[in-house]
């Protein structure tokens, strides 16, 4: 059992989160943080590994759905012979507590409705003790959790489930209110449905109230920077990299990961993203939880990191799961954390450049960090190292990693320069014009006549089109024109594209995967540096049709499938599209935030 992808939707509070169905059924769901172990979890391949279905019994002639404006609200239509409801899913944000609450207003004559809930902890091995109390509240404890429920419909247990069926008419509610705490806490106190409902909607609409983008595509814009707000995790400020873990980059394959984690990597274009929205808060939220997380030696700093900074995520494998369509293995935490990957030396200090250019409130601590930091990095630079792809085979000199050191080596020339900071800038300044120096000498294949993923290699790699992104080289320079007409050439499947060609790339894992979705927004940013404005936009409005019905992106697309891969929904097709939705606005342009 599984939908596509693209057939879920987001709800969440800003601490955890649930994916919706088109058919009504909420397939994952975890409580109290996006990476904890899931309560329900039929995603993953089977509905015994825990599901919460709310739908009509008789067939269902028509579905549709949106997010109510400006909203973490979903609205699902069902229509049947019988008549028409909605069922109205959402979880409030929280003020000390987890909820999870699904309405059903009827629109159109009578309807019969059936619920079923199959709580199961730990991701499908855990079975709870589930008791119902004489006010019909329904609670399943298993060691340190409790979930209850608490419903305006009669429910009964059968089979190990929680069940029930009504009949619903035109202008009438009925409302279910799911709420989780600690087992040893008392319970938590009823919540009106509508009451939550409407603060719920008001909180969103708030929010997105502030929001600042004004180009031709604010409906795709405000529903990024919305869904970029549901995975912050809210007590820390990070922001999970995606709500869940092992969706696939094949169908059936093994490139399933755990992305339930905060990435160095996104630092940047995180930053820029809520700065240039106009959301100073949670930039400089996300900047704070930065900083905590890289404390410490600078030779021990990671590439990814738990919501609040926690280092280890070690990998291992859920083999009761059958994983989703069949894709195995299903993995939690995620062995890429400890690899060397220069390149998050330069998101993090350009990260911290960007902050003090729009502004943020200076922190003391954090140029002393940079030192330290740059430090290490000057005795590393040279040395081979994971990449951006945290390849799983051989180290190598990767092209954009060396770019990325060239960056904190820039930003921390910029910072002396232009901010007044105290620093060896001559030095940094001679760092940076060696590592300039070498990958323009090792990372570009004269017979290519482009730049290639690593030294010494002949593979194209998308993360190439982030040179002129970054500043290293104009984009008018004749070996960027060149290497950017050779990844159109070669890594582009129906127009999007390709990381690189798994097939012929030594990283460790089998081929094939789909398109990669952030490097197809690249492309259209060096378009957009090139002048070539009109490819550009249509390059970006192709990318928005392929959003689900709600706005919503995964990592990767299978043009040929045409279906959504990988984890969902992803921060960094969020990010991107931000990104690329701003450099084509006459207004904030990221691509010209990172000089050049």
């Amino acid at each position: 059992m599984s939908s596509r992808i693209e057939d879920y939707a987001l709800i969440g509070d800003c601490e955890s989160c649930a994916l919706v169905g088109r058919d009504g059924s909420i397939d994952w769901l975890c409580w109290p943080r996006f990476d904890s172990g899931a309560c329900l979890a039929a995603l993953l391949g089977s509905q015994d590994n825990g599901r919460w279905l709310l739908a009509p019994r008789a067939s269902i002639l028509r579905v549709s759905r949106r997010y109510r404006e400006d909203t973490l609200v979903l609205e699902t239509d069902f229509e049947t012979d019988e008549g028409a409801v909605t069922v109205i899913d959402f979880m409030p944000v929280r003020d000390g507590v987890s909820d999870l609450i699904r309405i059903v207003l009827g629109r159109r004559g009578k309807v019969n409705m059936a619920t079923e809930l199959l709580l199961r902890f730990d991701y499908g091995t855990v079975v709870p003790w589930v008791t119902r109390d004489e006010e019909g509240v329904i609670r399943a404890i298993a060691g340190p959790h409790k979930v209850m429920l608490r419903s305006s419909v009669a429910l009964h247990g059968e089979d190990l489930k929680t069940v029930g069926e009504f009949s619903i008419e035109a202008g009438q509610s009925q409302s279910f209110v799911l709420s989780y705490e600690a087992s040893h806490l008392p319970d938590v106190p009823a919540r009106n449905a509508m009451q939550a409902l409407t603060q719920t909607a008001e909180f969103w609409r708030s929010w997105a109230s502030r929001c600042n983008y004004r180009g031709a595509w604010p409906e795709a814009v405000k529903r990024s920077l919305i869904t970029l707000k549901a995975l912050t995790y809210a007590p820390t400020g990070g922001l999970v990299a995606a709500p869940t873990t092992s969706l696939p980059e094949r169908i059936g394959g093994e490139r399933n990961w755990d992305y339930r984690y905060c990435w160095l990597r996104d630092a940047t274009m995180t930053l820029l993203a809520l700065v240039d929205g106009g959301y100073h808060e949670e930039a400089d939220a996300w900047r704070v939880w930065l900083l905590r997380a890289v404390a410490g030696s600078p030779d021990q700093v990671q590439i990814m990191y738990g919501l609040a900074g926690e280092r280890r995520l070690t990998e291992w494998e859920l083999d009761w799961l059958p994983g989703y369509e069949g894709s195995r293995p299903v993995r939690v935490g995620n062995n890429a954390s400890p690899q060397l990957q220069l390149d998050v030396f330069g998101e993090v200090i350009d990260a911290l450049y960007q902050a003090r250019a729009a502004g943020l409130t200076p922190n003391a601590a954090s140029w002393a960090l940079e030192r330290a930091l740059l430090e290490h990095l000057e005795t590393i630079w040279s040395t081979p190292d994971r990449g951006i792809w945290e390849v799983r085979g051989a180290l190598r000199h990767f092209t954009h990693s060396k770019v990325m050191a060239w960056v904190a080596f820039d930003r921390a020339v910029r910072s002396v320069d232009e901010f007044g900071l105290a620093g060896p800038s001559d030095r940094w300044r001679g760092v940076r014009d060696q590592i300039h120096r070498d990958v323009c000498e090792r990372g570009f294949d004269a017979e290519l006549q482009a730049f290639v993923q690593s030294y010494g290699s002949k593979t194209l790699d998308a993360s190439l089109l982030l040179l002129p992104l970054v500043g290293f080289l104009p984009p008018s320079d004749p070996r960027m024109v060149s290497t950017l007409a050779a990844i159109e050439g070669s890594l582009l499947v129906e127009g999007f594209v390709l990381r690189y060609h798994t097939s012929s790339a030594d990283d460790g894992l089998p081929s094939g995967e789909g398109a990669f979705l952030a490097c197809s927004f690249w492309l259209a940013d060096n378009l957009v540096l090139q002048g070539r404005t009109a490819e550009a936009t249509a390059l970006f409005e192709r990318l928005l049709t392929i959003r689900n019905d709600v706005g919503l992106l995964a990592e990767e697309y299978d043009p040929n499938a045409k279906r959504q891969l990988g984890n969902f929904p992803q921060a960094l097709s969020h990010l991107s599209l931000v990104a690329t939705a701003l450099n084509l606005a006459r207004g904030a342009r990221p691509v010209e935030q990172r000089p050049a």
